[in-house]
């Protein structure tokens, strides 16, 4: 690893207070949000805030911060910053730090804690914070010295956004956050970690085992898009003709209009792209994590030879025998392997067609499809419509997710965003948010069903205070729908999955927003186009007619291949 100064100096005129360093230290780590709420035990820290450059984002709920500095930090490669209080608050933070870990996105959450006098005993809204959260990150850790916290601070970020980034917590309590270190201190230099390039012996081990195999294929995964692969992918299936699938987590990085791309995978059931693994025989994975797909719908009996190519080593699993791991930059490893393979070797990618088509079909069906409620396959291809290929879509869990992730086009990394670690809901909305306000030239979309909508819909008051302009569609079934679909494919039935909804034009209209009513299924399109352009924040209400979820399955069920 190489590493390069960057800023900073050690000392500076005046000694300042623990909030106001910590607030200098995030500056210099080039935070430019926090989301949060304010608790009594950090209205210091967030006073510090004010004129610092970095703009605080009051949120409805903590759990909608987290979100928010969760999709921030995967969207810029930086960590997103989320703060709360004590107890309740910091509690609050703990469901988007857990999805930030299990997705590989940065984030540092900082949050409030009891003062030292008391925290050894029990005391109002003490609990262990560092306990609690330390299953879930990289590092949790107590600030219990005011001269720590430019080493903390300066280790909080590094860690968050190190080779496998992922979520750290700091707590501050109380009475630390008003005390002043022993003398003047500033931020510490920031070290840029550069990629390293792969062994060149393990390369050749992965060309040999690559030069006799009859049908390999690409697997590209979460690290691949962090790692800005996207041409390193399509230049080495181009050359060797090679068939490239994506993860959820991957869509966009190997475009799905590529006549190389076989798509997603990661639904439930053996979906078309798995075809294309049926007779692999290698199985080149570019910067997959086992968390983002369980590697045995790809490799059943543990025995196809697999390719890692990732900077950290492969989590064991029984259904992912590493035959070479190449450790590195990914996109380095994918041109050193293509440069020490024999010219002339390619490969047939015939698969790759037939999925094409067959997922051309889906889309085709619902283009033309006028029934209302809406199937969803008609709504993924007006959402594709609608946006422009760098445009963002946020699917959110449920069963749109799955809808979403399987058939919706995606041309370039990070403007298809799933939960596919923790896979929680409630993401969607307050991820929206910080989707625009990271990347303030895309068009945001928040895909989301009624379910998920009403666990973080008082985000759209956040949304309309900050001028943060987006949509959101809501995909109405009054039911848990993915559950449902569960129920129905493993019971043969299902219970206690349906609800009812507010009116939700109204409740939109209530915060402020437009609030758009679907009636037919030609509306969604049109509305769609309308509110995307509008300058506020728009939320669609669209029926759904879920009962295609099961006769997917049935479909897929009855498929055979080899294709």
């Amino acid at each position: 690893m190489g590493s390069e100064g960057a800023t900073g100096s050690r000392k500076t005129a005046a000694v300042e207070d623990v909030a106001t360093l910590l607030v200098g230290c995030l500056r210099a780590e080039g935070v430019e949000y926090v989301f949060g709420i304010p608790g009594e035990e950090n209205i210091r820290f967030v006073d510090a805030l004010n004129d610092s450059g970095i703009r605080y984002v009051l949120v409805r709920h903590e759990q909608a911060a987290s979100f928010m500095a969760e999709i921030y930090g995967r969207l810029t490669g930086r960590a997103g910053v989320c703060s709360a209080t004590l107890g309740p608050g910091a509690i609050n933070l703990l469901l988007g730090t857990a999805d930030a870990m299990t997705n590989s996105a940065p984030l540092v959450a900082v949050a409030a804690q009891g003062s030292l006098r008391r925290i050894h005993k029990e005391s109002h809204q003490v609990i262990d914070l560092v306990s609690m959260f330390a299953p879930v990150t990289q590092w949790a850790a107590r600030i219990e010295c005011p001269d720590a916290v430019p080493e903390m601070t300066r280790k909080a970020f590094k860690t968050a956004q190190g080779e496998r980034p992922g979520a750290v917590f700091l707590a501050v309590p109380e009475d630390i956050e008003t005390e002043r270190p022993a003398e003047p201190l500033a931020p510490l230099q920031i070290d840029t970690v550069h990629a390293d390039a792969p062994s060149p012996a393990q390369i050749a081990r992965a060309a040999k085992v690559l030069a006799a195999a009859r049908h390999p294929v690409v697997l590209a995964g979460h690290g691949a898009a962090r790692a800005q692969a996207s041409d390193a992918l399509m230049r080495f299936a181009e050359r060797l003709n090679i068939p490239v699938a994506t993860t959820f987590h991957g869509k966009g990085v190997f475009p799905d209009d590529h006549p190389n791309a076989l798509g997603a995978v990661g639904f439930m059931r053996h979906d078309y792209g798995n075809f294309g693994f049926d007779s692999a025989d290698v199985l080149v994975c570019v910067g997959y994590e086992i968390q983002e797909f369980d590697p045995s719908k790809i490799n059943p009996n543990g025995d196809k030879r697999i390719l890692h190519m990732h900077r950290f080593p492969a989590e064991v699993d029984a259904h992912y025998p590493v035959a070479v791991g190449v450790e590195g930059d990914p996109a380095q490893a994918l041109d050193a392997l293509a440069a020490a393979l024999p010219d002339g070797l390619t490969y047939d990618s015939g698969s790759s067609e037939k999925i094409r088509t067959l997922l051309d079909e889906e889309l085709r069906y619902g283009r033309h499809n006028d029934a209302f409620p809406l199937v969803p396959q008609r709504v993924v291809s007006d959402v594709r419509t609608a946006l422009d290929r760098h445009d963002i879509v946020l699917a959110d869990t449920g069963a749109g997710k799955m809808w979403m992730a399987r058939l919706y086009r995606t041309y370039e990394p990070d403007t298809c965003l799933v939960s596919n670690g923790l896979s929680t809901m409630g993401f969607a909305l307050p991820g929206a948010i910080a989707a625009k306000l990271a990347r303030p030239d895309r068009r945001v979309l928040a895909v989301m069903g009624d379910g998920a909508f009403l666990m973080n819909s008082q985000e759209l008051e956040t949304a309309i205070r900050e001028h943060v302009r987006l949509v959101v569609l809501v995909l109405v079934d009054e039911e848990y729908g993915l559950i449902t679909w569960k129920m129905e494919l493993e019971l043969g039935r299902h219970s206690h999955t349906r609800f009812t909804n507010p009116d939700l034009v109204a409740y939109a209209e209530s915060f402020g927003a437009r609030g758009y009513a679907i009636e037919t299924a030609d509306q969604l399109l049109p509305v769609l186009r309308r509110s995307l352009d509008d300058d506020t924040v728009s939320v669609i209400a669209c029926p759904v007619d879920y009962s295609e979820n099961l006769r997917l399955t049935d479909r897929l069920g009855s498929l055979h291949g080899p294709f």
